[in-house]
This record gives C-alpha cells, structure tokens and sequence, in this order.
C-alpha cells in the first residue's frame, strides 16, 4: 500500500498540466517513462519510509487518512471464512482491518518491500492477528487459478504496469470473486487537478522536512508528481477494469475524484 511517501523538495522542474497519453497506448506510455523508478528506485523509496509511513501519511491527508480507509473498508466487506490477498499490502492496514471485523478470514498480504512488510507483520503481531506475509512482484502473483474470494489493492497502482496486475488478480480470484481497489487518481477537472498537484507539491516538502526523509525519498517528488499525472481517471479505470474481462464495476469518487474506490466481479 503506497500513498503519499515523505519526500523531499530537491527537484527543480516543476510537473506540467499537459494532457495523459490516450488510454489506449496508457500503460505502454508510463511504463517507458517510469520503468527505471518501478525496478531500481521504489525499494530504497518505501525502505526508507517504512518506519514512518502511517504517521507521514496522516499528516499529508490532513488528518482524513482513516476515513480513507474506513470508506475502502465499506466496500470490501470480508465474509466469515473467506480467503483473502491483499497485494501491494505496505504495513498491513487493509489486513488488520479485515481481521478486526472478522476474525475467521484466512488472509495473505503480498509487498515488493521487506521492510514495509516487517512493520506490517509487527503490526499485526501486536494485535494478536495473524497475516500470511509473501515478499515478491506483484505482477507475478505466487498463487493458483481460482484461490481467493477477495482481492484488495490499496494506494500502490500509481507505481505499477496496472493492466499486467489487474489480470494477475483476475486469474487468482475465484469465479464471482471481488477485486476491491482504491487509489489517487487523476481528476477529470482539470480545475481540481492543477489545485490538486500545487497541494501536493506543498505537501511532499512538508513531510519531507518534519520526517526527515532519506536521500532515496528525497529524489523522487517529480517521479510523484508525473506518474499521478499520467494515471487514470475513475472512469477510465472503469474502462480498463471491463476491458480486462471483470463484470459489475462500480466506483466511488472521493474529494472531487482525487481519490477512487472501486469493485469489480470476477465472472463466474
């Protein structure tokens, strides 16, 4: 789960307001664009962060970064004695929330990063919950046809070749399976979106400064800002959710489509 990382004000060109490429060529666009930062920098990124994640993201969301996940959770809504993956999983909110509601779910998380994973699992640990931990790539999920009921993907599709997970998490989901997904998007207005990114501008110094991030997080604010820019809209995500193959997508803008909430249907 990868949001609003703490990073710093070291990068000196400013993120334009031009036009994303057009959905069709999308995802070859961005994967030649941030492919270096996807393989090579996001590691040192989220180990870097790892130990003040929640708390940087608290204050970069203005103090909104439970109700986030509270109207996320809203939409999941684990069934006693499902199994459930939660992938890109960070320090286990998702998880640890699920559990809480329901203590007979069978659930696994899924990180590139160790080190995020380790606070997620002491997490956890501390609450007497147990989370079956797997460290990898998510666009190759370690999992059988057909195995869960639940997926959940939460804050980290910014940073990841979206049309190769959502099909991994296609094939991985029973039939009549639910993909639960929620991210920062891309606004449709494009009045919201340019007072969106001066925000975040603004922010990732701030909590770049209070939590005194590492050089590794320091380099990557244009990164941020560029990938959120040439992401999806909540529609458009829609469209490449039924283009994969999922049926009953349905979405939730939130803040006036910065952030969206969506499930969709694995076919049965």
């Amino acid at each position: 789960m990868q949001p609003i990382a703490p990073i710093g004000h070291n990068d000196k060109q400013e993120t334009p307001l031009s036009p994303p490429p057009p959905l069709a060529a999308r995802e070859q666009a961005r994967e030649k664009r941030f492919s270096a930062y996807w393989t090579q920098d996001l590691n040192d990124v989220f180990a870097d962060v790892a130990p003040y994640y929640d708390r940087a993201n608290r204050v970069a969301s203005l103090g909104l970064w439970d109700w986030f996940l509270n109207r996320f959770m809203s939409v999941v809504k684990g069934r006693p004695g499902e199994r459930v993956l939660d992938v890109c999983a960070g320090t286990n909110a998702i998880g640890i929330a699920l559990l809480q509601r329901e203590p007979s779910l069978e659930v696994h998380a899924m990180d590139r990063s160790a080190a995020m994973q380790e606070v997620g699992q002491q997490r956890a640990t501390a609450r007497g919950l147990r989370i079956q931990s797997v460290i990898g790539d998510v666009h190759e999920l370690p999992f059988p046809d057909n195995h869960f009921d639940v997926v959940t993907l939460q804050f980290a599709s910014r940073h990841l070749r979206v049309k190769t997970v959502f099909e991994e998490i296609h094939r991985v989901l029973k039939p009549g399976g639910r993909f639960c997904h929620c991210d920062m998007l891309r606004p449709g207005n494009p009045v919201v979106e340019k007072l969106y990114y001066g925000y975040l501008r603004s922010c990732l110094v701030l909590t770049g400064f209070l939590f005194r991030s590492g050089p590794a997080a320091m380099n990557c604010k244009k990164y941020f800002l560029d990938a959120l820019q040439m992401f999806y809209t909540a529609d458009e995500l829609s469209g490449v959710l039924r283009g994969i193959g999922y049926r009953d997508v349905v979405v939730k803008s939130l803040l006036g489509g910065m952030i969206g909430i969506h499930r969709a249907i694995r076919p049965a």
